[in-house]
């Protein structure tokens, strides 16, 4: 993955939480922002990018191998829920946790990398922003260390 991105994914989220707690620390209310979830378009969005990407991720050589066997009606429907839970929208997701679906898969950083290679260039295809593409990887981002196991 360009670790460029990864490199200008936290000072976003920093900056943007910075702008909020300083805005309130000056006696000043920030502007109410909506939801990651409403940027990035609702459920709808949200699905159309998470096919887009899990075909990215069939067609990447590098992994697909470790979704061969996968459910991949399931797999999306989790995803979605997970996206949409961790973005602020209304979805619960019911899933494993990722430590446990990952068990034993024996995946890497550089698997887990270009995972989120096939993210990002989905992200780039819808036209997502860059603060919002920085955002979401930073809800993603933290799963890293439950989904390597190896």
């Amino acid at each position: 993955m360009n670790t460029m991105l990864w490199k200008l994914a936290f000072p976003l989220v920093l900056i943007a939480g910075l702008l909020v707690g300083g805005c309130q620390d000056m006696g000043m209310k920030p502007m109410m922002q909506k939801s990651l979830y409403d940027r990035l378009g609702g459920k709808d969005a949200l699905t159309a990018v998470v096919d887009d990407f899990v075909g990215n991720v069939a067609a990447d050589k590098r992994i697909n191998g470790f979704f061969a066997k996968a459910d991949v009606p399931r797999l999306k429907r989790n995803l979605v829920d997970q996206i949409c839970q961790g973005t602020g929208g209304p979805c619960v997701y019911t899933g494993k946790d990722m430590r446990t679906a990952h068990k034993g898969m024996g995946i890497t950083d550089a698997d887990f990398n270009a995972l989120v290679e096939d993210l990002v260039k989905t992200l780039n295809k819808f036209n997502v922003p860059a603060k919002e593409q920085g955002e979401l990887l930073g809800i993603l981002g933290p799963l890293k260390p439950q989904i390597v196991n190896q």
